[in-house]
């Protein structure tokens, strides 16, 4: 596969130059695309029979970015892990046994001793005219459900191809063709099975603890987008992800897109549906990630304000059906409007949530502060084949605050600080609280880019 992807890009990026060489005018220019992390991350439990843990991590991508003749770019780049100072993240919990879930995916989960590694992120070619595009290799991704979820040193990427049409301004479609993952928090590409159950994998139908990874057959993802401008103040967007031999998502959303200087409603409705395909990645139900007859389906809505200086939004979100929605965690975030940063509510037969978003940014001052407050009721977790992760009803609330220092040009200061809490305490196993509630997180986060 890697010596295919060299050889293709090798044509596309050498064929025009040599059909270009006669052109009086060449359009070439070269930029660096270089981006530098600091992340700082500890997870505190009040209880002290469990474990905390805390780390220091710093990543630094060096790349470029080319226009070679007219409609061509070419990028590139590779980025360096260094674990800095952390405790034993690798070591598991003594009390419950389970693995460190937030602070190992700072650095490569398959391989938590290893302090420095390195991959290379991005490699593609591409070309584009006003209307019409094709890009291939490795690249940055942000669909529905297959995104960079960029909360650790490094995101999510992808190896395939990508096509883009725009025939006016009111139309796009775009269809994503990927054959491997670059995981955040792991050093290597894999492909499309092989990346599934790389982060937890929680409990089977049975009961039993989860054994789908590396047993997953899956070749292929594909994604289909389109996106139509439905009036002066809306949109309408429909995607498609279907992974080969696992499952299927319609989802739809119209939404509002107001400009906010003057202040404006915002609000937003999504549904979406899901399916089982071919064996669900194993012809064995033990090993299986997604039943084949799972049915489910989602509904999401947000309504909320915002102005120049606030945005404040109300939304509540729905899972029913048959069977668990799943969607890998290594691929990104949840699509729904009530997703919390540093919790996902896939695995679930039914999810009702409620969440409260809120926003302000300073006028004299490069700061923004926000928090999110969300109560989440989960399915019931004695039955495994509707809580995948032995997962309580929790509530959540996330505090945070960026700053972009005016005389520190291209720098990023993040700060978030995180706690989750069981709606219901009582009768909660030590395996129903570590790396889930009754918890406090930490994250402080510095970024620097040149490009």
């Amino acid at each position: 596969m890697k010596k295919r992807i060299a050889v293709a890009i090798f044509l596309l990026l050498y064929l025009p130059i040599i059909a270009g060489a006669q052109e009086k005018e060449k359009k070439v220019s070269v930029l660096p695309d270089v981006q530098f992390r600091t992340f700082w991350m500890n997870t505190s439990y009040p209880d002290v029979e469990f474990k905390d843990d805390f780390a220091l991590g710093m990543s630094l991508n060096l790349g470029l970015k080319a226009e070679i003749l007219e409609h061509w770019k070419f990028q590139v780049g590779y980025r360096a892990f260094a674990n800095v100072t952390s405790s034993e993240i690798w070591r598991p919990d003594p009390t419950t046994g389970q693995a460190n879930r937030y602070e190992t995916g700072l650095f490569d989960i398959l391989n938590a001793t290893d302090r420095f590694f390195g991959q290379l992120e991005t490699f593609s070619l591409e070309y584009s005219t006003l209307k019409f595009g094709v890009k291939a290799g490795r690249m940055g991704i942000n669909s529905d459900w297959v995104n960079a979820q960029d909360g650790r040193l490094s995101p999510t990427a992808v190896e395939g191809v990508r096509l883009w049409f725009m025939p006016d301004s009111k139309w796009s479609f775009s269809l994503w063709g990927i054959g491997k993952f670059g995981v955040r928090g792991t050093s290597e590409w894999l492909e499309v099975g092989e990346s599934v159950g790389v982060f937890p994998q929680g409990r089977s139908v049975e009961g039993q603890p989860g054994n789908y990874f590396g047993q997953t057959d899956s070749d292929l993802l594909a994604i289909l987008e389109i996106h139509r401008k439905t009036g002066k103040n809306a949109k309408l967007k429909f995607s498609n992800t279907f992974a080969e031999n696992l499952f299927s998502i319609y989802w739809l959303e119209i939404a509002s897109t107001k400009p906010k200087q003057k202040g404006s409603i915002l609000w937003g409705f999504q549904s979406g549906f899901q399916h089982g395909v071919g064996n669900g990645g194993n012809a064995d139900p033990n090993l299986r990630y997604k039943a084949p007859s799972d049915r489910n389906y989602v509904l999401s809505g947000r309504l909320g304000w915002n102005n120049s200086r606030w945005i404040t939004h109300l939304n509540y979100t729905h899972v029913g059906g048959r069977g668990r929605w799943l969607s890998p965690r290594e691929w990104g975030k949840d699509a729904w409007y009530t997703f919390v940063p540093r919790e996902r509510n896939e695995g679930f037969e039914s999810v009702d949530a409620l969440v409260a978003y809120g926003e302000y940014g300073f006028a004299k001052t490069p700061l923004v502060i926000y928090g999110h407050l969300g109560f989440h009721w989960l399915a019931d977790m004695s039955d495994a084949a509707i809580n995948k992760y032995n997962f309580p009803s929790y509530y959540q609330l996330n505090l945070g605050l960026k700053y972009h220092p005016t005389k520190l040009k291209n720098f990023e200061f993040h700060f978030i600080l995180m706690n989750k809490e069981p709606m219901k305490s009582e009768n909660l196993s030590s395996n129903q609280i570590y790396n889930k509630v009754d918890m406090i997180h930490f994250n402080g986060i510095v970024n620097w880019f040149w490009n």
